[in-house]
């Protein structure tokens, strides 16, 4: 069924407002009841914890707002530190985390320059859906230290990004090739898994909201520059087609020999 035009008027209308929605941290509970993701098998909180309560000194690389990071709170040993360096996220980690007795760096992972970190620093290295140089967390890791991270694959819902001509942009961010580069860093693998699942969206408004708060999937979205592609897929959900893509994610749990 094809929208007639006053009802293409009320759906951008909608969409416009999904755009401006803000996106603050790392939280996407705006879109609670409108996208499920299906979980992996793993639970990487549940392994941070442990993970965290046998460790005296822990680094979040990429911590956003410190969301995940809170949710390990009574656990935390006495040194915590974390990075972050979008700009929002920083201020709003700084503002809930310092109070804590964190100390919170502004470091750009995505550029591989050596982090502001002593050789040896930490017993525990955590990176939830961050970059990361294997070298440098080698470096800032004690020996039998560990690195625990889940990663986004680089095709993450690469059947999604088709739809608005994207591609992906990070393809060789694999769990092999990941894997390969730890262990040439000198880290051993304790555990490797990786997982496909789906995504599911249960209006197109839902999609616009994801699209903007994850800028680098679909480069320059917007509901003005995309909306041929999105009254497409509005057009598949009236015809009674789900809106499901393809989500991939992996783990690593990698120790430093000593």
């Amino acid at each position: 069924m094809k929208a007639s035009e006053s009802q293409r008027d009320r759906l951008i209308r909608i969409w416009k407002r999904e755009e401006r929605e803000p996106f603050i941290g790392w939280n996407f509970s705006y879109l609670d009841a409108r996208m499920f993701e299906e979980k992996p098998p793993w639970s990487y909180l549940s392994r941070a914890a442990v993970l965290v309560r046998r460790s005296s000194s822990a680094l979040d690389m990429g911590t956003g707002g410190g969301e995940r990071l809170l949710e390990l709170r009574k656990y935390w040993p006495e040194k915590v530190v974390v990075t972050e360096d979008y700009p929002p996220n920083l201020a709003l980690a700084k503002e809930r985390l310092t109070p804590l007795g964190v100390k919170v760096v502004a470091v750009r992972l995505a550029d591989k320059a050596p982090m502001p970190f002593a050789d040896g620093e930490f017993d525990l290295v955590l990176n939830r859906h961050s970059a990361f140089d294997a070298n440098e967390v080698a470096r800032v890791l004690a020996p039998r230290g560990t690195f625990l991270t889940q990663q986004v694959h680089g095709l993450w819902a690469q059947d999604l990004l088709a739809v608005f001509g994207a591609k992906p942009q990070w393809p060789e961010a694999t769990l092999s090739n990941r894997v390969r580069q730890l262990e040439k860093a000198g880290l051993e693998i304790v555990k490797a898994e990786e997982w496909k699942g789906k995504l599911v969206f249960s209006d197109v408004g839902a999609i616009v909201y994801y699209l903007k708060a994850i800028p680098w999937l679909v480069p320059g979205f917007s509901v003005d520059t995309h909306l041929d592609r999105l009254l497409e897929l509005q057009s598949r959900l009236e015809s009674g087609e789900e809106l499901i893509f393809e989500a991939r994610k992996y783990w690593i749990e990698a120790r430093k020999p000593g």
